[in-house]
Formats: C-alpha cells, sequence, structure tokens
C-alpha cells in the first residue's frame, strides 16, 4: 500500500490505546454500531476489565480517534481513527486460493479486450467487497498511436479507429461524400500511419498540420483529417468512468434512508467529479502503480466525497496510467479491500515493456 504524508499533529498512542483503537474499528466494521466497553470486553478476550477499556476508548476520544454518538453509549471511529488504522494497526490478508483462482480465470481470457477487462474488474470489486467498483481507463492523449484505420460505412460516412497502444480504441464517424475504391484508401492510410503512428495523440493535435500538410491529396481524404484533426486525436469530454455495484453498496446499512442513496448516487453519477479526486490523488503519488492509496472523507478534498472512503491502484496499459478500486462508507474492512484492489490491479496491469506477458495474480 502507498504510504501517505504522516499527520504531525496526531496525538501519540501507547501500545494499550492502539490495542484498543484496532479492536474497536474492527468491531465497528463487522457491527456497524457503537462499540461498548463491555462487549470489547467480551468479544476480544482481553485481559482487561471493561472500566479500564472505557477509560482507554473515553483517553481515544480526548485525543480525536473515536467519537460518541449521543444517543448510545458506545463509540465510533473519526477520520483520524481510520487514518490511523489503515496506516499503522491494519493488517492486509492473502487473498484464499479460490479467490486468487476466480481473479485469473475471470480477468485472464479478457485481457485482450480493455473495456470488457475493466468492466469485469469493476464486477468483481464490487461483488467481492460489496462496495462501488470503479475503473478509470487512462487519459487518451497521453497514449501512443500504433495503428490509424478507416472503415467505410453506409450513407457517406467513415469511421476512423484509432488503436494506442496498450489496448485502448477510439472511433470517430465522420461523413465523407466521395465514393473512394478501397485500394486508394488503404494507400492514404498507409501514408498516415507512416506520419503518425509511434506519437502520442496529443503530440499528434500539435504538430498534425506540419506532418501532412505536404501530402498530394486528390481524393480530399487528407483534407478530411487535417479539418476534423481536433476531434479525431482529442481527448473525449466523458465515458472514462466505469462502476458496477450500486445494488451492492446499497446494502450496507450507511444506505438504508432515502435522503443517503440519493446523496451516493448523485455523487457516483457526477463523472468529471469522480475523476477529478481520482486524477488528484494519483498526481500526488505518481509513482504508486501497483499499489493501493487509501483517501478517507475530506481526505479527498471533496466535500461531496466527506461520507465516503476511495481505496484506488493506478495500473499501466502501454505507457499510459489508469486506476481501479472502489468506493463506500467509511465503515470498510480497509485490508480486504486494500488486498482485493492491488491484486485486480496486478491482473490488469500491462506496461509498455511487458505486454506480451501473461498476466498472473500475486502469490
Amino acid at each position: 500500500m502507498s504510504p501517505v504524508d504522516a499527520n504531525d499533529d496526531r496525538p501519540s498512542l501507547s501500545e494499550r490505546e492502539r490495542d484498543i483503537l484496532r479492536l474497536v474499528i474492527e468491531q465497528f466494521v463487522d457491527t456497524a454500531g457503537p462499540v461498548g466497553s463491555r462487549s470489547l470486553a467480551k468479544d476480544a478476550n482481553m485481559d482487561l476489565s471493561p472500566a479500564s477499556i472505557r477509560n482507554t476508548m473515553a483517553d481515544l476520544e480526548d485525543m480525536g480517534y473515536l467519537d460518541h454518538p449521543y444517543t448510545s453509549a458506545g463509540r465510533v471511529p473519526t477520520r483520524l481513527g481510520y487514518r490511523t488504522f489503515v496506516d499503522e494497526l491494519m493488517d492486509t490478508p492473502e487473498l484464499s486460493e479460490v479467490e486468487q483462482e476466480v481473479l485469473k480465470v475471470k480477468l485472464a481470457r479478457l485481457v485482450s479486450d480493455t473495456d470488457e477487462l475493466l468492466s469485469e474488474s469493476t464486477r468483481l470489486l464490487s461483488k467481492l467487497t460489496n462496495l462501488l467498483g470503479i475503473a478509470l481507463t487512462p487519459r487518451l492523449s497521453t497514449a501512443m498511436l500504433d495503428r490509424l484505420d478507416i472503415v467505410p460505412l453506409s450513407g457517406s460516412r467513415l469511421m476512423f479507429v484509432l488503436s494506442v497502444r496498450g489496448g485502448l480504441v477510439k472511433t470517430v464517424v465522420l461523413s465523407f461524400e466521395p465514393d473512394l475504391k478501397r485500394s486508394k484508401m488503404d494507400r492514404i492510410v498507409s501514408t498516415l500511419n507512416e506520419r503518425l503512428a509511434g506519437l502520442t495523440l496529443h503530440e499528434i493535435r500539435d504538430t498534425y498540420e506540419e506532418r501532412l500538410d505536404d501530402l498530394p491529396d486528390e481524393t480530399g481524404l487528407i483534407a478530411l483529417v487535417l479539418d476534423e484533426a481536433s476531434i479525431l486525436f482529442s481527448e473525449p469530454d466523458e465515458g472514462r468512468l466505469q462502476f458496477d455495484g450500486t445494488q451492492n453498496i446499497l446494502s450496507q446499512p450507511e444506505f438504508q434512508e432515502p435522503d443517503d442513496m440519493r446523496h451516493l448516487i448523485e455523487t457516483i453519477e457526477d463523472e468529471d467529479r469522480i475523476v477529478q479526486v481520482i486524477e488528484n490523488l494519483f498526481e500526488a503519488n505518481p509513482d504508486a502503480v501497483g499499489q493501493a492509496v487509501v483517501r478517507i472523507g475530506s481526505e479527498t478534498d471533496q466535500e461531496e466525497m466527506d461520507a465516503y472512503s476511495i481505496v484506488l491502484s493506478p495500473y499501466q496499459l502501454g505507457d499510459t496510467v489508469g486506476s481501479l478500486g472502489v468506493i463506500g462508507p467509511k465503515r470498510m474492512d480497509y485490508g480486504r479491500a486494500v488486498a482485493l484492489v492491488e491484486n485486480m490491479a496486478a491482473v490488469v496491469n500491462r506496461p509498455a515493456d511487458d505486454e506480451t506477458t501473461d498476466p498472473s495474480v500475486p502469490s
């Protein structure tokens, strides 16, 4: 797991306080109810009296690690409590052999279809965590063009297919009146690939005129590419974010009230906001590929995300980087979420210098 910056203002904890905090969080994650000293003493088999545990919990509350709902005698973790648990106290479990096999069987067969691979990844993440599985495709503008193809369609239209390194594909349909012979179109496609393949879409967008302007163009096809270059080689405005498992996350106790359900749906349907949260997260952690990053509540710097936590890991497709993970309530099994997200990213990961390697789940 990728570390976060240390909180210099975080009060230091004794060994007993660390143990009690860990146990409170683990029990709260299991039960979704405030944790009392008596139940903690009973369930944890601790060699401490309920009074001693209650005093320690009160100290943890004074330091900001626990909170005390006014309707209950028990305590619940605060964001600082969860943060300390994730950074210092939790164990990241190994996935079972059955779960590792599920990842291999379900995902490895989809490795040649990036969209299906990411869609299945979000579905599996949601199913295995009861949270919302999410995946963000890399920015196409940073991807290197492998090949440009042109496919004639009915009604005087052409479909431009841009295949980029790592398996991503962008398609654009444009109107084009002349009825070109396939042989002429193939020659132009070959010439376009000679000039453009191996460049990123961002580089092509910035230099297409000087790269293509000198080409003979009796067909009008080069002129079409020049006229529509800003569309052909642009970053798509939307469609980069996939998510699955709304029905799973809505089964969590935190989302039983209509207002809470509505707020969750509105939040995850705001693609621009979620994409901004994810990209801001990894701009601050550029070397995090292969490691999960956890952000809890207000740590995302987005007020609308204050009620949620997000666990994400970047993955590589060619020279580009995307990310996948889960969104859920702050009360989640962080250790299991980290284990699943990191293993899933390892299956999806296809760096540029290792694109032919069979994906596998780390042991």
